[in-house]
């Protein structure tokens, strides 16, 4: 693993550690566009609660059960779109690929998420915390 890479990997680690989202870690963005965002982070909240929706080893969000309401579906779409449009936006600044950026940050996700809540491993089945 070369240098670089740890040094990425190791940032990654630790705006997530620090309760730094995905997001907002390396991206700058609108008023309006972080309204919706925490529009959506409230509607997913509300569906991890619930065991509807969990984060996966990927660092993108999934349906636990397969499917949800309308709006969850919604707010889980916006989400990703963001998160692989960071994860994009690291890989270019840092050498690291977008997977592996968004793998770094499903580790810092699942070692901070409540009990209750779900998570998927790479390869893996949803496992409840």
């Amino acid at each position: 693993m070369s240098a670089h890479f740890r040094s990425s990997i190791r940032a990654l680690a630790l705006g997530a550690a620090l309760g730094a989202t995905p997001l907002g870690l390396w991206v700058s963005i609108s008023p309006a566009f972080a309204a919706s965002l925490a529009q959506d982070k409230s509607v997913v909240d509300a569906a991890k609660a619930q065991g509807i929706v969990g984060e996966q080893g990927d660092g993108y969000l999934g349906f636990v059960k397969g499917s949800a309401d309308a709006a969850t579906t919604a707010a889980v779409t916006e989400i990703n779109a963001a998160r692989a449009d960071t994860y994009r936006q690291t890989a270019a600044k840092t050498g690291v690929s977008p997977d592996a950026a968004g793998q770094a940050v499903a580790i810092q996700l699942q070692a901070r998420m409540p009990a209750g809540q779900y998570f998927k491993p790479l390869g893996g089945s949803w496992v409840q915390k």
